[in-house]
């Protein structure tokens, strides 16, 4: 039975691990790494501190289906659906531009409900805060080193983090890689922000009708959402509703190297210059996102890159192809057709 490490526990990591399940069955074991505590990548859902308000995505906040994918990707998109993970997106955007034919989906239970979905249907055994640091060539196989804890063995890994965090495993990727994909990976360029979710008491209503804003007239802040109302759920009793704020890619490269907690104060003050009868939150979390979205992908978007074919050793992620749902989906099937042939 061949034992397949994927690094990632993100969209692409848990798709590859399902896809891959399903198509192989129990020929293969399947192991999942993250390094944070829990799952979901940029499609993150953050519980709140107190109880009692709503949680908040912090990360990518609904889902875009254009046409063509909608229909080359329908198995996804129908499987999401009947599971109820996804349900069409009915709130008011203000400044959204969009094309007519695009169907916008949310999260009922969080984006991380995708994730988690795919996750569950893969089997894969689930490990978190197991941070890859190096990957050794031992024969047919791979050693995989990891921060804290021992080495283990694999006969197929899958690399589905950011790019920049490829670049800095130590061991024998750098010295595998050809001039052109080290020159490809090194031109891969992402767009960076600040994210911050207030969380409110149960007693508090909003004043304004939409359900998520695009700003454009502010030096800071490009997004506003109220997570509660973005999914349906209406004002569930007992629960507070909870606030999503995104800067803009200029303010985050901009203050990039900074703490969060220098930052969080600069945010909430251009928040309050927007919506300036916001109440008091019961509670706040900021959230740096060094690799937001990709801006500059790896050309032609193959969806994964192979580095060694023997023991096989690939990337994959919105890196290889672009920055959204089907992104993601065109990548974990890249990367399985390269498993496929390989195992």
């Amino acid at each position: 039975m061949s034992r397949v490490l994927i690094v990632g526990a993100g969209l692409t990591g848990s798709l590859c691990a399902c896809l891959l399940r399903r198509e192989l069955q129990n020929k293969v074991q399947i192991v999942v790494w993250d390094k944070a505590r829990g799952s979901g990548g940029r499609m993150s859902t953050s519980r709140p501190p107190n109880p009692s308000s709503h949680s908040a995505d912090l990360g990518a906040q609904y889902i875009t289906a254009t046409p063509a994918y909608a229909q080359s990707h329908h198995s996804f998109y129908s499987e999401l659906l009947s599971s109820g993970v996804l349900q069409p997106f009915h709130g008011l955007i203000e400044g959204l531009r969009q094309k007519d034919d695009s169907k916008n989906y949310m999260t009922p239970l969080g984006m991380c409900s995708v994730v988690k979905h795919f996750l569950s249907e893969s089997g894969a055994e689930l490990f978190f805060e197991h941070h890859v640091t190096g990957l050794y060539r031992r024969g047919a196989s791979w050693e995989v080193q990891r921060k804290a804890g021992s080495s283990e063995t694999f006969d197929a890994v899958v690399l589905t983090m950011p790019v920049p965090q490829i670049l800095q495993l130590q061991g024998d990727v750098g010295q595998l890689l050809s001039v052109q994909q080290r020159q490809q990976l090194d031109g891969v360029v992402y767009s960076s922000r600040f994210a911050v979710a207030l969380f409110f008491p149960p007693d508090i209503v909003f004043s304004f009708p939409w359900v998520a804003r695009y700003v454009t007239d502010n030096p800071c802040v490009c997004y506003v959402a109220v997570d509660s109302r973005k999914r349906n759920t209406g004002q569930c009793p007992g629960l507070g509703p909870s606030l999503v704020v995104h800067t803009s890619v200029p303010f985050g490269l901009e203050h990039l190297e900074r703490d969060k907690e220098d930052i969080q104060p600069i945010i909430l003050q251009e928040l309050h210059k927007l919506l300036p009868d916001l109440p008091q939150p019961i509670s706040i979390k900021c959230q740096k996102w060094r690799y937001s979205q990709v801006l500059t992908s790896v050309p032609d978007c193959p969806g994964q890159m192979t580095i060694l074919d023997r023991p096989l050793l690939v990337c994959g992620g919105d890196a290889f192809s672009h920055s959204n749902f089907d992104g993601c989906v065109e990548s974990a099937l890249s990367v399985l057709s390269v498993l496929k042939a390989s195992l």
